[in-house]
């Protein structure tokens, strides 16, 4: 009888967890960002932190009247942060994959940018050709999509070198350390193109399903309440006012 007592407690316990976790409001959210990664997220020189997915982030933190705390994650431990209740959502430019799906749950994508080879100027390599290719050195930055788009398209053909930050990686570029690097478009907009004496190289390659929200498997409430946010900010155009300010081209999905 006790046994039956004690069984029927712990169920209870458990509808209520189960309850507490269904109504959770959401009034307080963790956002992660990889910084630097210009222009979707960086720091000004006097250490504030901008970008468009940061003032997207605030946008929408607004609109669900939200205390949102930003916390500075480096890419290789953002999903173990995720899934480690370090913060609650990945805001920092994360490709939506059938490899990540299967770790994390995406929200509806948010924006689509390109992949985009960049070298020195004068470069004469037909990025198309991998007979051209063979043996060039090529940088990306670690984990991200371009680095899966090169390693299975062109490993064993180039050499990849994997960086922790697009900075460094540029460093390289300008080191001739590399004979090409691999990045999103308004990355290296941003980050080579901005310098004297480089170019894009060949045409800009459209990867993956878009960029989306990452969050715990489990967290469908916060999904709902971003996807719904989200919407709202592109149709009363919070979302192109953003953009805009950081991009001369559409990039919204």
């Amino acid at each position: 009888m006790n046994r039956l007592i004690v069984a029927a407690s712990c169920a209870l316990a458990l509808m209520a967890g189960s309850a507490q976790t269904q109504a959770k409001d959401w009034k307080d959210i963790r956002i992660a960002f990889d910084v630097p990664y210009e222009p979707f997220e960086y720091k000004t020189p006097d250490g504030e932190l901008t970008g468009f997915e940061v003032d997207l982030a605030r946008a929408m933190c607004k609109d669900l009247k939200a205390n949102c705390e930003f916390v500075i994650q480096s890419w290789d431990g953002m999903i173990p942060g995720l899934l480690a209740r370090k913060f609650d959502a990945i805001m920092s430019s994360m490709s939506i994959t059938p490899e990540r799906a299967e770790q994390v749950l995406f929200s509806e994508p948010y924006y689509n940018t390109p992949g985009a080879w960049f070298g020195r100027k004068g470069t004469n390599i037909d990025v198309t050709d991998k007979d051209a290719l063979k043996g060039k050195i090529v940088g990306v930055q670690r984990g991200t999509t371009m680095d899966t788009y090169v390693t299975n398209e062109l490993g064993g053909i180039v050499q990849v070198k994997r960086y922790t930050t697009a900075d460094d990686m540029v460093l390289d570029l300008e080191a001739q350390r590399l004979d090409l690097v691999f990045v999103d478009y308004p990355v290296g907009e941003q980050t080579i193109l901005s310098k004297d004496g480089f170019t894009v190289v060949g045409k800009p390659v459209k990867l993956g399903e878009g960029v989306g929200v990452a969050m715990r498997k489990r967290d469908k409430d916060l999904a709902a309440k971003i996807n719904a946010s989200l919407k709202k900010l592109k149709n009363n155009g919070t979302y192109d006012t953003i953009m805009k300010k950081y991009f001369a081209y559409d990039v919204k999905m």
